[in-house]
């Protein structure tokens, strides 16, 4: 545990290394939050469009990252998580040129008493 979302737009698709990305977000997450090796898992979500304001051109792009943890981390440890994931993403992440690109990341805590989870092997 984590459990990890990126959503970014369908322009981005090709652009940037999706793996890399999301092994270098596990390891933020357990330097920051202490997330224990091995337990993050990072899912990829490709969106068709993005839309901002009401007169915003169109060709942005967005990066949005959730995360979903289990309760006691420091709002610090969460800070600099948050902090260090931005960072992630201006190094792996580039707009298409003339476009812009819209960051954000979100660190929610989880419901320990309402989450299951399991693993199937074939």
């Amino acid at each position: 545990m984590p459990q990890i979302s990126v959503d970014y737009s369908s322009s981005l698709a090709g652009t940037f290394d999706r793996r890399a990305l999301g092994l270098a977000i596990n390891r933020l997450a357990e330097e920051t939050i202490d997330a224990k090796p091995g337990s993050c898992r990072t899912v990829f979500r490709q969106s068709e469009e993005l839309v901002v304001g009401s007169t915003g051109p169109a060709g942005d792009a967005q990066v949005y990252v959730e995360f979903q943890v289990f309760p006691g981390r420091t709002p610090e440890a969460k800070a600099a998580l948050g902090e260090g994931v931005v960072a992630l993403l201006a190094r792996h992440v580039r707009p298409l040129p003339g476009a812009r690109l819209f960051t954000a990341v979100n660190i929610a805590d989880i419901d320990r008493g309402s989450y299951r989870n399991g693993t199937v092997q074939g």
